[in-house]
């Protein structure tokens, strides 16, 4: 489905530099899956935040482009696979294990928006969803695994979060540069915010208590950080991929 440029909800909000402030919830999610685990373990050329600006960059980039990428996607993940602790065999292009990647990331914009940005109304998130569905497609990988409706969507996340993730030796390496990032844009998130921006079953897998006043102090986080927004300059506000997208065409 074609849109109009400024109308997409997903171009308004995945080239906001708050969706990656919040990429702690959906990176916490993926160190906790044994075979995205593994992968990111076995496979990573890099730190992990190093690697996650690359491929995190490149996966906006192409909510922006509406061409077919599964070349890209080929090339990117076609080499990746392995086994998990359990011995279980997985592949990095495997439709299951793709799409639940990518819905960690659809799952952690609707919570930048919501938390950062603005709330949405229900019609929106139903909006937002359909159009993550399309972004995805353009992957070019098998969508069998990708719900129909954001009310699909929230229950399909929430029964492979209970059933599907636990915490391997793989993901407890990588636990602490999650936990507290140091480079690209989520090292500047304070402590308090990485620890609320987990989800709940992130926490309970790692370990992450409540602590008194983080609630509080994370409403004043993200209070002061939508303040700070209305002033900043496209530059500041967005990534590159999303301000050459914003930029008027020439006549």
């Amino acid at each position: 489905m074609h849109r109009q440029r400024g109308t997409s909800l997903l171009h308004r909000y995945v080239g906001d530099r708050r969706f990656l402030l919040a990429l702690p919830r959906a990176v916490g999610l993926q160190i906790l899956h044994p075979a995205i685990a593994t992968a990111l373990d076995e496979h990573m050329a890099m730190r992990l935040w190093y690697h996650k600006a690359r491929t995190v960059s490149q996966t906006i980039a192409m909510a922006y482009d509406e061409r077919d990428q599964r070349h890209r996607m080929v090339n990117i993940h076609g080499h990746i696979s392995g086994s998990d602790d359990h011995g279980t065999r997985f592949h990095a292009l495997n439709p299951e294990l793709f799409h639940f990647q990518h819905a960690t990331y659809v799952e952690t914009l609707v919570v930048a928006i919501n938390t950062f940005i603005a709330p949405m109304s229900d019609r929106d998130h139903e909006r937002l969803y359909a159009e993550c569905c399309e972004w995805y497609l353009r992957f070019g990988v098998s969508a069998r695994a990708m719900p129909p409706d954001w009310a699909g969507f929230r229950d399909y996340f929430d029964r492979t979060c209970a059933q599907q993730l636990r915490l391997t030796p793989a993901g407890r390496t990588l636990a602490p540069e999650v936990l507290r990032p140091t480079s690209w844009v989520p090292r500047l998130l304070p402590s308090v915010a990485v620890r609320e921006l987990l989800h709940p079953r992130t926490r309970e897998l790692l370990g992450v208590p409540a602590r008194p006043g983080d609630r509080a102090a994370f409403r004043s986080y993200a209070t002061g950080l939508r303040m700070a927004a209305t002033i900043a300059p496209p530059r500041i506000r967005y990534v590159a991929s999303a301000r050459a997208a914003r930029s008027p065409r020439p006549a």
